[in-house]
Protein backbone atom coordinates (compact mmCIF):
# COMPACT_ATOMS: atom_id res chain seq x y z
CA UNK A 1 0.00 0.00 0.00
CA UNK A 2 2.87 2.60 0.98
CA UNK A 3 4.42 1.79 -2.08
CA UNK A 4 1.68 2.69 -4.25
CA UNK A 5 1.04 5.42 -2.53
CA UNK A 6 4.51 6.78 -3.04
CA UNK A 7 4.75 5.66 -7.04
CA UNK A 8 1.15 7.28 -7.01
CA UNK A 9 2.58 10.66 -5.77
CA UNK A 10 5.20 10.82 -7.34
CA UNK A 11 3.67 10.64 -10.66
CA UNK A 12 1.05 13.21 -9.95
CA UNK A 13 2.75 15.85 -8.62
CA UNK A 14 4.70 16.68 -11.62
CA UNK A 15 1.31 16.56 -13.48
CA UNK A 16 0.22 18.81 -10.96
CA UNK A 17 3.05 21.30 -11.27
CA UNK A 18 3.17 21.22 -15.13
CA UNK A 19 -0.82 22.28 -15.34
CA UNK A 20 -0.82 24.86 -12.56
CA UNK A 21 2.37 27.03 -14.36
CA UNK A 22 2.01 25.88 -18.06
CA UNK A 23 -1.59 24.94 -18.96
CA UNK A 24 -3.83 28.07 -20.94
CA UNK A 25 -6.29 28.94 -18.46
CA UNK A 26 -8.94 27.24 -20.71
CA UNK A 27 -7.10 24.02 -20.83
CA UNK A 28 -7.14 24.49 -16.87
CA UNK A 29 -10.21 24.77 -16.72
CA UNK A 30 -11.13 21.59 -19.06
CA UNK A 31 -8.40 19.60 -17.14
CA UNK A 32 -10.39 20.92 -13.84
CA UNK A 33 -13.57 19.98 -15.49
CA UNK A 34 -12.44 16.74 -15.64
CA UNK A 35 -11.44 16.46 -11.79
CA UNK A 36 -15.24 17.78 -11.34
CA UNK A 37 -16.62 14.86 -13.73
CA UNK A 38 -14.67 11.88 -11.55
CA UNK A 39 -15.40 13.31 -8.55
CA UNK A 40 -19.39 13.69 -9.16
CA UNK A 41 -19.69 10.04 -10.00
CA UNK A 42 -17.90 9.34 -6.69
CA UNK A 43 -20.62 11.71 -5.06
CA UNK A 44 -23.13 9.87 -6.76
CA UNK A 45 -21.76 6.68 -5.62
CA UNK A 46 -22.36 8.44 -1.72
CA UNK A 47 -26.30 9.17 -2.32
CA UNK A 48 -26.59 5.45 -3.91
CA UNK A 49 -25.54 2.93 -6.24
CA UNK A 50 -28.78 2.97 -8.98
CA UNK A 51 -27.94 7.18 -8.41
CA UNK A 52 -24.60 7.43 -9.60
CA UNK A 53 -24.46 8.54 -12.91
CA UNK A 54 -28.07 10.63 -12.86
CA UNK A 55 -26.03 12.45 -10.28
CA UNK A 56 -23.55 13.05 -11.83
CA UNK A 57 -25.03 14.15 -14.39
CA UNK A 58 -27.49 16.75 -13.04
CA UNK A 59 -23.79 18.28 -11.14
CA UNK A 60 -22.40 18.00 -14.47
CA UNK A 61 -25.06 20.00 -15.75
CA UNK A 62 -25.42 22.56 -12.96
CA UNK A 63 -21.36 23.12 -13.38
CA UNK A 64 -22.24 23.28 -17.55
CA UNK A 65 -24.79 26.20 -16.41
CA UNK A 66 -22.07 28.54 -14.81
CA UNK A 67 -19.88 28.12 -17.17
CA UNK A 68 -22.28 29.40 -20.04
CA UNK A 69 -22.95 32.31 -17.37
CA UNK A 70 -19.22 33.05 -16.73
CA UNK A 71 -16.42 32.66 -19.02
CA UNK A 72 -13.40 31.69 -17.44
CA UNK A 73 -11.28 33.75 -19.25
CA UNK A 74 -13.08 36.91 -17.32
CA UNK A 75 -13.34 36.46 -13.46
CA UNK A 76 -11.15 39.44 -12.50
CA UNK A 77 -12.17 42.90 -13.10
CA UNK A 78 -11.88 45.37 -10.19
CA UNK A 79 -12.99 42.58 -8.18
CA UNK A 80 -13.88 38.57 -9.00
CA UNK A 81 -17.11 38.46 -10.95
CA UNK A 82 -20.32 37.96 -9.25
CA UNK A 83 -20.92 34.26 -10.18
CA UNK A 84 -17.75 32.80 -8.79
CA UNK A 85 -17.54 35.46 -5.56
CA UNK A 86 -21.34 33.58 -5.34
CA UNK A 87 -20.21 30.21 -5.41
CA UNK A 88 -17.36 31.40 -2.24
CA UNK A 89 -20.72 32.81 -0.26
CA UNK A 90 -22.31 29.16 -1.09
CA UNK A 91 -19.07 27.28 0.15
CA UNK A 92 -19.09 29.30 3.33
CA UNK A 93 -22.70 28.67 4.23
CA UNK A 94 -22.18 24.88 3.29
CA UNK A 95 -19.34 24.55 5.18
CA UNK A 96 -21.03 25.85 8.60
CA UNK A 97 -23.85 23.47 7.87
CA UNK A 98 -21.50 20.50 7.06
CA UNK A 99 -19.48 21.28 10.70
CA UNK A 100 -22.89 20.92 12.53
CA UNK A 101 -23.87 17.52 10.78
CA UNK A 102 -20.39 16.65 12.24
CA UNK A 103 -20.39 17.52 14.97
CA UNK A 104 -23.58 15.89 15.80
CA UNK A 105 -22.88 12.72 13.62
CA UNK A 106 -24.69 10.03 13.59
CA UNK A 107 -27.70 11.54 15.09
CA UNK A 108 -27.55 14.26 11.99
CA UNK A 109 -27.65 11.28 9.78
CA UNK A 110 -31.42 10.92 10.67
CA UNK A 111 -32.00 14.09 8.33
CA UNK A 112 -30.25 13.07 5.29
CA UNK A 113 -29.66 9.56 4.78
CA UNK A 114 -32.12 8.90 2.93
CA UNK A 115 -32.76 12.21 1.15
CA UNK A 116 -31.56 11.60 -2.45
CA UNK A 117 -32.17 15.42 -3.14
CA UNK A 118 -30.18 16.57 -0.11
CA UNK A 119 -27.30 14.98 -0.40
CA UNK A 120 -26.99 15.63 -4.34
CA UNK A 121 -27.51 19.30 -2.73
CA UNK A 122 -24.67 19.12 -0.40
CA UNK A 123 -22.66 17.60 -3.83
CA UNK A 124 -23.09 20.39 -5.65
CA UNK A 125 -22.19 22.89 -2.69
CA UNK A 126 -18.95 20.82 -2.53
CA UNK A 127 -18.07 20.34 -6.05
CA UNK A 128 -18.94 23.55 -8.11
CA UNK A 129 -17.74 25.98 -5.54
CA UNK A 130 -14.51 23.74 -5.09
CA UNK A 131 -14.21 24.55 -9.46
CA UNK A 132 -14.51 28.07 -9.28
CA UNK A 133 -12.36 28.51 -6.54
CA UNK A 134 -9.59 27.08 -8.44
CA UNK A 135 -9.91 28.79 -11.53
CA UNK A 136 -10.58 32.14 -9.00
CA UNK A 137 -7.21 31.54 -7.70
CA UNK A 138 -5.44 30.41 -10.80
CA UNK A 139 -6.48 33.32 -12.84
CA UNK A 140 -5.29 36.12 -10.20
CA UNK A 141 -3.46 38.98 -12.18
CA UNK A 142 -3.36 36.37 -14.77
CA UNK A 143 -3.00 39.30 -18.19
CA UNK A 144 -0.10 40.45 -16.16
CA UNK A 145 1.74 37.75 -14.96
CA UNK A 146 0.49 34.22 -15.79
CA UNK A 147 2.54 32.49 -12.79
CA UNK A 148 1.04 34.73 -9.81
CA UNK A 149 -2.63 32.82 -9.47
CA UNK A 150 -0.43 29.16 -10.22
CA UNK A 151 1.83 30.10 -7.22
CA UNK A 152 -0.78 31.28 -4.93
CA UNK A 153 -2.81 27.91 -5.75
CA UNK A 154 0.31 26.54 -5.38
CA UNK A 155 0.63 27.93 -1.73
CA UNK A 156 -2.99 27.12 -0.59
CA UNK A 157 -2.67 23.43 -1.40
CA UNK A 158 0.98 23.42 -0.04
CA UNK A 159 -1.09 24.73 3.34
CA UNK A 160 -3.31 22.04 3.38
CA UNK A 161 0.03 19.37 2.54
CA UNK A 162 1.58 20.97 5.62
CA UNK A 163 -1.07 20.41 7.65
CA UNK A 164 -1.81 16.67 6.82
CA UNK A 165 2.09 15.89 7.72
CA UNK A 166 2.13 17.74 11.03
CA UNK A 167 -1.54 16.05 11.68
CA UNK A 168 0.23 13.28 11.15
CA UNK A 169 3.52 13.39 13.14
CA UNK A 170 1.79 15.17 15.56
CA UNK A 171 -1.20 12.56 15.84
CA UNK A 172 1.56 9.75 16.64
CA UNK A 173 3.88 11.30 19.03
CA UNK A 174 1.40 13.27 21.06
CA UNK A 175 -2.29 11.95 20.33
CA UNK A 176 -4.69 11.18 23.09
CA UNK A 177 -7.74 13.11 22.67
CA UNK A 178 -10.45 11.74 19.52
CA UNK A 179 -11.56 14.99 17.23
CA UNK A 180 -14.41 13.26 16.11
CA UNK A 181 -14.40 9.73 16.92
CA UNK A 182 -17.86 9.02 15.31
CA UNK A 183 -16.68 10.25 12.07
CA UNK A 184 -13.13 9.62 11.86
CA UNK A 185 -11.73 7.61 14.83
CA UNK A 186 -7.94 8.34 13.77
CA UNK A 187 -8.06 11.80 13.96
CA UNK A 188 -7.37 13.55 17.20
CA UNK A 189 -6.96 17.43 18.63
CA UNK A 190 -3.36 16.86 18.91
CA UNK A 191 -3.02 16.28 15.36
CA UNK A 192 -5.04 18.95 14.68
CA UNK A 193 -3.21 21.57 16.26
CA UNK A 194 0.04 19.76 14.96
CA UNK A 195 -1.26 20.75 11.43
CA UNK A 196 -2.54 24.43 12.21
CA UNK A 197 0.94 25.04 13.87
CA UNK A 198 3.33 23.38 10.59
CA UNK A 199 0.51 25.98 8.29
CA UNK A 200 0.58 28.48 10.63
CA UNK A 201 4.65 28.32 10.02
CA UNK A 202 4.37 27.89 5.96
CA UNK A 203 2.29 31.12 5.80
CA UNK A 204 4.32 33.14 8.28
CA UNK A 205 7.46 32.19 6.37
CA UNK A 206 6.18 32.49 2.75
CA UNK A 207 4.40 35.80 3.72
CA UNK A 208 8.44 36.89 5.40
CA UNK A 209 10.05 35.50 2.10
CA UNK A 210 7.50 37.54 0.45
CA UNK A 211 8.04 41.07 2.30
CA UNK A 212 4.59 41.49 2.73
CA UNK A 213 3.57 44.08 5.95
CA UNK A 214 2.47 42.85 9.11
CA UNK A 215 -1.34 43.80 7.82
CA UNK A 216 -0.69 41.72 4.62
CA UNK A 217 0.91 39.24 7.18
CA UNK A 218 -1.87 38.42 9.63
CA UNK A 219 -4.34 38.51 6.57
CA UNK A 220 -2.75 35.63 5.04
CA UNK A 221 -2.07 33.95 8.16
CA UNK A 222 -5.53 34.14 9.18
CA UNK A 223 -7.13 32.98 5.81
CA UNK A 224 -4.64 30.47 6.27
CA UNK A 225 -5.83 28.95 9.40
CA UNK A 226 -9.25 29.25 8.80
CA UNK A 227 -8.49 27.35 5.49
CA UNK A 228 -6.70 24.83 7.22
CA UNK A 229 -9.83 24.22 9.67
CA UNK A 230 -11.85 23.97 6.73
CA UNK A 231 -9.79 21.23 5.14
CA UNK A 232 -10.11 18.98 8.04
CA UNK A 233 -13.97 19.88 7.80
CA UNK A 234 -13.92 18.62 4.44
CA UNK A 235 -12.14 15.58 5.28
CA UNK A 236 -14.21 15.02 7.78
CA UNK A 237 -17.57 14.85 6.26
CA UNK A 238 -16.14 13.17 3.33
CA UNK A 239 -15.78 10.52 5.67
CA UNK A 240 -18.90 10.65 7.10
CA UNK A 241 -20.51 10.45 3.88
CA UNK A 242 -18.33 7.12 3.12
CA UNK A 243 -19.55 5.75 6.28
CA UNK A 244 -23.25 6.40 5.35
CA UNK A 245 -22.78 4.47 2.35
CA UNK A 246 -20.56 1.98 3.56
CA UNK A 247 -17.63 2.63 2.11
CA UNK A 248 -13.77 2.83 2.67
CA UNK A 249 -12.65 4.77 0.07
CA UNK A 250 -14.59 7.33 -2.84
CA UNK A 251 -13.20 5.08 -5.61
CA UNK A 252 -10.14 3.21 -6.85
CA UNK A 253 -9.13 5.46 -9.53
CA UNK A 254 -5.47 6.20 -7.59
CA UNK A 255 -3.48 2.95 -6.38
CA UNK A 256 -2.53 3.44 -2.72
CA UNK A 257 -4.80 7.01 -2.51
CA UNK A 258 -8.15 5.63 -3.22
CA UNK A 259 -10.43 7.85 -5.36
CA UNK A 260 -10.35 11.46 -6.56
CA UNK A 261 -12.60 12.70 -3.40
CA UNK A 262 -10.12 10.99 -1.12
CA UNK A 263 -7.32 13.08 -2.69
CA UNK A 264 -9.56 16.49 -3.32
CA UNK A 265 -11.72 16.39 -0.14
CA UNK A 266 -9.50 18.76 1.87
CA UNK A 267 -9.12 21.19 -1.02
CA UNK A 268 -12.72 21.15 -1.76
CA UNK A 269 -13.33 23.06 1.85
CA UNK A 270 -10.00 24.84 2.31
CA UNK A 271 -9.62 26.72 -1.73
CA UNK A 272 -13.01 28.50 -1.21
CA UNK A 273 -12.80 29.36 2.20
CA UNK A 274 -9.45 30.84 1.94
CA UNK A 275 -10.13 32.91 -1.28
CA UNK A 276 -13.11 34.10 0.44
CA UNK A 277 -11.74 34.90 3.72
CA UNK A 278 -8.82 36.92 2.23
CA UNK A 279 -11.38 39.11 0.26
CA UNK A 280 -13.23 39.75 3.52
CA UNK A 281 -10.80 40.80 5.21
CA UNK A 282 -8.92 42.44 2.68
Amino acid sequence: MLKQRIITALLLIPLVFGALFFLPIKWFALLVAGVFLLGSLEWGAFVGARWRYPVSLLLCLLLGGTLWWQPVEQLWGPALAALPNATLYLSGSWWLLALLLVVRYPASAVLWRSSVWLKTLFGAATLIPFFWAMLSLRSVEIWHDSSTGAWILLFVMALVWAADSGAYFFGKAFGKHKLAPAVSPGKTREGMFGGLLCASLLAVGVTWYQGADGHTTLIVLASSLLAVLASILGDLSESMFKREAGLKDSGALLPGHGGILDRIDSLTAALPVFLLSYLLLS
